[in-house]
Formats: C-alpha cells, structure tokens, sequence
C-alpha cells in the first residue's frame, strides 16, 4: 500500500541542445513546464499526511523559481549539459530530496519512499523522473 502526495507548479525557461538529434532544438528556444512533484509513502504520519502540502509546495516553487525566466545555457551548474526534459526531472527530484534530508519538508522519520517529478511539455509529451529516498 502507498500513499501519494502530488503538487504542482510552472517554469518558464530558455535553452538549447547540443547534437544532431535535436535538429532545430539546438537553437535557443523557449520552454514552458507544468512540474508535478510526487512524493510517496507507506503509512501517514501522526497527522493523517505523506508530507505537509504546503511545505511540499513552497519547496516546489522555491525551485522552479530559481530557474524560471533563466536561459540555462547560461548557469554554470548545467555547463556542458543537454537540458532536456527528462534531465530537468531529475535536477528538480535531486534538489527536492535535499530539502528532505535536510528537514525543510517536515519530519519524514524515514516514511518518504520516493518523489516522482514530471514535466509537461505539451498537452501530448513529458517525461518523468522517480527517485527512491
């Protein structure tokens, strides 16, 4: 049995790819992300919740809002990087499990099993990334 928290938020970023695969994509362009961020656990704690909703999301937003409005070509930390889809799913579940280890999120007491982040693209694409805690 799991139980599974879901919030979501937007991105608004610029970039582009590196490499033939991408054909015109390897020109500078935009992208807009709706980001949903799962988390799951076993059992509810104390309170009847897998994680506070509104810690869950302000976490959510303080990160797609270190990236919105950014060209990410231009940030360091993903110098050298294809910024597709798939690897902003993982940037944003990495950075999200920081703020659980490091107790931003409440006291999981070890509850947390994963977080899935996934980024819509379109009405017809996205990806998804899930990380075990």
């Amino acid at each position: 049995m799991t139980f599974t928290l879901t919030v979501r938020d937007h991105m608004m970023v610029a970039h582009s790819f590196s490499g033939a695969t991408f054909g015109p994509a390897q020109r500078l362009h935009g992208a807009t992300f709706v980001v949903d961020a799962s988390f799951r656990a076993s059992d509810l704690d104390a309170d009847g919740v897998v994680v506070d909703i509104g810690r869950a999301a302000e976490a959510l937003s303080e990160i797609t809002g270190s990236l919105t409005y950014r060209n990410l070509d231009d940030e360091a930390e993903f110098a050298g990087m294809n910024t597709t889809t798939e690897r902003l799913c993982q940037v944003i579940a990495d950075r999200l499990a920081e703020r659980i280890a490091d107790g931003r999120l409440g006291s999981a007491d070890g509850r947390l099993s994963s977080i899935e982040v996934t980024l819509h693209e379109s009405h017809i694409a996205w990806a998804t990334y899930e990380r075990t805690l």
